[in-house]
C-alpha cells in the first residue's frame, strides 16, 4: 500500500487524493515529530504565564474575554470540541471526511499550532484504520475554518460521537477505536482549537474538484470534436495560427485536443455546398450553403479553454493553501531557534475562506458554461432542421421511435440545475458569534454546490457522448476519424448500444457516464493520438 509521508513542508495534492480516495497509510516525518514537540514547549511556557493568551489561558470567539484557569483548561478544550461539533443533514461523503482530517493533520505537523505529537500520531491512527467520523453537510461557514465538521472529526478523537468502520458501519467511536487500539486522546492547552481551525473541508474538496475537472475537459474536448464530426463542421477553425492570435493557453490546449481527435476525419471534408457530392462518393442532402458552423460548435476551444484557464487559477490558489499552515492562534518561533527560549502564540486571520471559495465558485460558473455548450450541441445533433441530414432525435423510424429526445430533456435539467449551482456562495456573509465572526466566506458552502455540479458535468458530457457516437455511426459512407472510431468501439464495448429502435435509455446513460468518470473515454483516444492537453 502506499504510504505518504507527512513533514512539516506540506503536503502534495496526490498525496490529498492518495489519503482521501486511495486508503493511502500516513506516518509522521521525524522532522514533524520533533516540530511538534518544540512547539508545544513554547504552548506550555506561555500556559504557566499569569498574562492570558488567546486560545491557552481563554475562551474562545465572543467569549474570549474570560481568563481560564489552569484548572479548567482541560475541560475547556473538551467543551470547545463537545459544543462545535453541532452539524445537521445528510452525511458528508467517505472521501471529504478523510481529506478533511488528512490536511488538518498536514497543518499540525507543521509547527504552529503547539498540538502535541501523540494528537498527531493519533490523528494518522485513526486515518489509517479507515475510522471516518460521522461528519454533516450542515455547519460551516467558512471561517474561523470549518468548525463544526472539524469538530465532529476532533470528537472521533477524544472517543466520543460516532464513525464509520472500514466496514462502512456507523458505530460509537469509542468502540471503533478500542477494536483498533487506538487510544482517545485526552486534549490539554490549545488543542481543541488546533484541531477545529482550519479551511480543510474547503480545500480537500477544491483538490478532488480540480483532479475530476482535468478529466472532465479533456473528456468535453474529445465530445465536442465528435459533435463538430457529426454534424459535418470544418476542422480549419482549430488551426494552431488562429489561436496563436489570441494567445490563451487553454483555448490552444483545448484546439489542438479536438483536432487530433479529428486527424484523419472524412466528415469534417464535407464540401459545404448545397447538393455537393462528397469526395467518397456520398451524396450531402441539399440545404443551404454554410459558410461557418454555429457558436456551439466554433467556439468551443474558447468557452472550453477559459475553463481550463480557470482550473489552472484555482490549482494555484489551491497550491497556495496547501503550503499553508492555517490555525488562530497560531505558534510563531522566536529567537535563535524554534522552541530554544522563545516564541509567542499570535491571533490572525488566517482561517478565512475567501481564497478557497472564490475559485470553487469561479469553478461552479466555468462548469456551467461547458456543460450548457455540451448541451446546445447535443440538441443540435437531434434537431433535423440543424443536424445536416440526420434522422429526427437520430430515430431509428421517427413518429414510432422517439429517439434520444428525453434524453436532451434530462441533460437540459441537469445543464439548468448546474446555472442555479453556479450563482456564487462567496458573495453572501451571515454574521455570527455575537458580531465577532461579522464576516464569513461561505466557502464550505460554494465546495458542496461544487460537487454537484461537477457531478452533473459529467452527465452532461455523456449525453453528448452518447448522441454524437450515434451520429457518427449514422453518416454512412464517410469514414470517421481513427480516433473517433476508437471512441465508438470502446464505448460499445463498455455497453452502451448504438443505433437502433427504442429501448430503456437510462441504462445506456449510465454506462457512458461510467465510460466518461472512469477516464476510458479520453484513454480510447489517447491510445490513437498519443496524450491529450
Amino acid at each position: 500500500m502506499h504510504t505518504v509521508l507527512v513533514g512539516t513542508s506540506g503536503v502534495t495534492a496526490s498525496d490529498v487524493l492518495a489519503v482521501a480516495r486511495g486508503d493511502a497509510r500516513v506516518e509522521l516525518a521525524p522532522e514533524a515529530v520533533a516540530a511538534l514537540a518544540a512547539a508545544r514547549e513554547i504552548v506550555e511556557a506561555l500556559a504557566a504565564e499569569p498574562d492570558p493568551v488567546y486560545g491557552v489561558s481563554t475562551g474562545f470567539g465572543a467569549l474570549a474575554t474570560r481568563h481560564i484557569g489552569p484548572e479548567l483548561r482541560a475541560q475547556l478544550q473538551r467543551n470547545i470540541v463537545r459544543s462545535h461539533a453541532a452539524g445537521m443533514g445528510p452525511r458528508v461523503e467517505r472521501e471529504v471526511v478523510r481529506a478533511l482530517m488528512f490536511l488538518r493533520l498536514r497543518t499540525v505537523c507543521s509547527g504552529h499550532t503547539g498540538v502535541r505529537p501523540e494528537v498527531a500520531q493519533t490523528m494518522a491512527d485513526v486515518l489509517n484504520a479507515r475510522i471516518t467520523p460521522v461528519v454533516h453537510e450542515y455547519g460551516s461557514l467558512g471561517c474561523s475554518g470549518d468548525l463544526a465538521p472539524l469538530s465532529h472529526c476532533a470528537l472521533t478523537l477524544m472517543g466520543e460521537g460516532d464513525a464509520e468502520g472500514p466496514d462502512g458501519t456507523v458505530r460509537p467511536a469509542g468502540e471503533l477505536l478500542a477494536e483498533h487500539g487506538i487510544r482517545p486522546v485526552e486534549l490539554r492547552e490549545k488543542e481543541g482549537l488546533a484541531l477545529l481551525n482550519g479551511t480543510d473541508g474547503m480545500l480537500g474538496m477544491l483538490l478532488m474538484a480540480l483532479a475530476d475537472l482535468d478529466l472532465l475537459y479533456k473528456s468535453a474536448d474529445v465530445t465536442a470534436a465528435l459533435s463538430l464530426e457529426a454534424l459535418l463542421g470544418t476542422d480549419k477553425v482549430l488551426a494552431p495560427e488562429l489561436h496563436a492570435i489570441r494567445p490563451h493557453p487553454g483555448q490552444a490546449a483545448s484546439a489542438a485536443n479536438m483536432l487530433a481527435v479529428l486527424k484523419g476525419s472524412q466528415l469534417t471534408g464535407v464540401p459545404r455546398v448545397a447538393g455537393a457530392a462528397h469526395a467518397g462518393g456520398t451524396s450531402v442532402p441539399y440545404e443551404a450553403p454554410r459558410v461557418q458552423d454555429a457558436y456551439s460548435v466554433r467556439c468551443a476551444p474558447q468557452v472550453a479553454g477559459a475553463g481550463r484557464d480557470t482550473v489552472a487559477h484555482a490549482r494555484l490558489v489551491a497550491e497556495r493553501e496547501l503550503a499553508s499552515a492555517v490555525d488562530n492562534p497560531v505558534v510563531l518561533p522566536g529567537g535563535a531557534s524554534f522552541g530554544s527560549g522563545g516564541g509567542r502564540v499570535e491571533s490572525n486571520g488566517n482561517f478565512h475562506g475567501a481564497p478557497i471559495g472564490y475559485v470553487l465558485d469561479f469553478l461552479a460558473i466555468a462548469a456551467a458554461d461547458l456543460a450548457s455548450i455540451a448541451e446546445r450541441r447535443t440538441d443540435r445533433l437531434l434537431d433535423k432542421n440543424r443536424s445536416h441530414g440526420l434522422p429526427p432525435f437520430l430515430a431509428d423510424d421517427a413518429g414510432v421511435d422517439s429517439g434520444l429526445m428525453i434524453a436532451q430533456y434530462t441533460q437540459a435539467a441537469l445543464v439548468s440545475e448546474m446555472k442555479r449551482l453556479a450563482v456564487p456562495a462567496s458573495t453572501d456573509s451571515i454574521p455570527s458569534s455575537a458580531m465577532q465572526e461579522d464576516h464569513v466566506s461561505m466557502g464550505w458552502s460554494a465546495a458542496r454546490k461544487l460537487r454537484t455540479a461537477v457531478d452533473n458535468l459529467s452527465r452532461v458530457i455523456a449525453v453528448e457522448l452518447y448522441a454524437a457516437t450515434r451520429a457518427v455511426e449514422l453518416r454512412e459512407g464517410m469514414a470517421p476519424a481513427p480516433a473517433s472510431q476508437a471512441v465508438v468501439e470502446a464505448v460499445r464495448a463498455a455497453g452502451v448500444q448504438g443505433p437502433g429502435p427504442d429501448r430503456f435509455l437510462a441504462p445506456d446513460l449510465a454506462a457512458a457516464d461510467a465510460f466518461v468518470r472512469s477516464g476510458e473515454l479520453v484513454a480510447a483516444v489517447e491510445a490513437v493520438t498519443g496524450p491529450l492537453r
